[in-house]
């Protein structure tokens, strides 16, 4: 005669049957797995609709177009299509073996790593010393006056460099000299990054002074019994909070390596110093959009991504093994 045994089906039945506090999460894990999901967005679904307009726009304008990326194997077609011959590598040597290849990667290089360089430490300098400021309307003040530059549009910041940099009527072009530096190439670079950080510091030192905001204040009151200084806060308390928010932030940019900003570079532009200013993306719209060589230029945009991936990965490797931060 055949006998059911009545024992529990799980630890969480048993634990119920034997008078213990039930574990509702071990209760939840041993539901089939239809069941999971549909409770998760029982109780999920606002943020769920919220999530779904971004994820429609990532998969149209991010992973649609990765279907054209075979134009950088296939022969430029005439109706700009994807009907061309398969050729392979033929356009990435093009671009190899092009005599503008080398000036165009060390102008991209050499404006970017200017750029990342002074771009990541400002905001960190400027959320450092706000944060040492008592009055909050001093530091309220000064804080909306440094990211206000973040919202003028691009061609706005050009025209402005433009003017001031004028040797008739620019305040910075009378002083400068009789040339305006725009014209001269040693100065292309760092008036494009001068700018840059006058634009972005303050708007790049927010995520900072977030970070700074979470700091306990007693530490900051113990630190001041011991008889620690300004630059001792800074140095022993300020910087180990936001060490890991500027890894991240590090490692982010610097999948942006080769991505010059095409908009002020282009506008930047001029006969006087396209040899120092001509860099990878405006190299491309100059290629694919205003000479049609589509296949050319697809390839020249993979080979920076490529690159870029690169960067991103090794600054990544490198930032887990050195601090044990990372993005994965």
């Amino acid at each position: 005669m055949s006998h059911k045994s009545n024992a529990p089906k799980n630890a969480a039945a048993a634990g119920m049957m034997s008078g213990e506090i039930p574990d509702n999460d071990a209760i939840k894990r041993s539901r089939p797995l239809p069941v999971r999901i549909m409770g998760h967005f029982r109780s999920y679904w606002q943020l769920w609709l919220m999530f779904i307009p971004a994820v429609v726009f990532v998969f149209i304008f991010h992973y649609i177009p990765l279907y054209g990326l075979q134009l950088a194997f296939r022969k430029n077609s005439r109706s700009g299509g994807f009907d061309g011959d398969w050729v392979g590598f033929k356009y990435f040597e093009q671009f190899f073996s092009s005599p503008n290849f080398v000036q165009t990667l060390t102008n991209t290089v050499r404006i970017s790593l200017w750029s990342l360089v002074m771009g990541f430490f400002a905001p960190i300098i400027l959320a450092l010393l706000l944060n040492q400021l008592a009055g909050k309307k001093i530091k309220g003040f000064i804080q909306t006056i440094t990211y206000m530059p973040h919202f003028i549009s691009m061609v706005v910041i050009v025209t402005m460099l433009t003017i001031f940099l004028d040797p008739k009527s620019g305040f910075i072009g009378r002083v400068a000299g009789p040339d305006n530096l725009l014209n001269i190439e040693a100065w292309f670079t760092p008036l494009y990054w001068l700018s840059g950080i006058w634009q972005g510091m303050g708007w790049g030192s927010i995520i900072y002074l977030a970070a700074l905001s979470g700091v306990d204040t007693s530490l900051y009151e113990a630190a001041k019994m011991d008889g620690a200084s300004r630059l001792q806060l800074i140095r022993y308390v300020d910087i180990p909070t936001i060490l890991p928010t500027s890894i991240i932030l590090l490692i982010m940019d610097m999948g942006k390596v080769l991505n010059v900003g095409f908009e002020k570079v282009y506008l930047m532009q001029n006969p006087f110093n396209m040899q120092v200013s001509e860099v990878i993306s405006t190299y491309t719209y100059k290629i694919g959009i205003l000479s049609s060589q589509f296949s050319y230029a697809t390839a020249i945009g993979l080979f920076n991504t490529v690159i870029n991936l690169c960067f991103v990965l090794a600054a990544n490797w490198i930032a887990r093994r050195a601090s044990d931060v990372s993005i994965f």
